[in-house]
């Protein structure tokens, strides 16, 4: 993992969600880990890594994922056991 990649990640385990994580980052530091990325329906991407599956949205007029979104990636490194990079 690289150091822009491990910044993405300290982003996204911030306590404070973060409402600038740019989409082509996170879709980086999945891919850096292995993850297994699939585009399930419209723009719903499902990730898979070390068996534990999430979902995010691909964003459409920005490259800025949603709040929501980064929760859910949050939620997704911590039932991986990830508290940081």
């Amino acid at each position: 993992m690289n150091h822009k990649q491990k910044h993405t990640l300290e982003s996204i385990l911030q306590k404070q969600v973060s409402g600038n994580i740019h989409w082509r980052d996170v879709e980086s530091l999945l891919e850096a880990l292995g993850a297994e990325l699939q585009t399930t329906h419209g723009a719903r991407m499902t990730y898979v890594l070390n068996g534990v599956t999430g979902t995010v949205h691909k964003p459409h007029h920005s490259s800025v994922l949603s709040k929501q979104d980064v929760r859910h990636l949050r939620d997704f490194f911590h039932n991986l056991g990830v508290t940081g990079p």
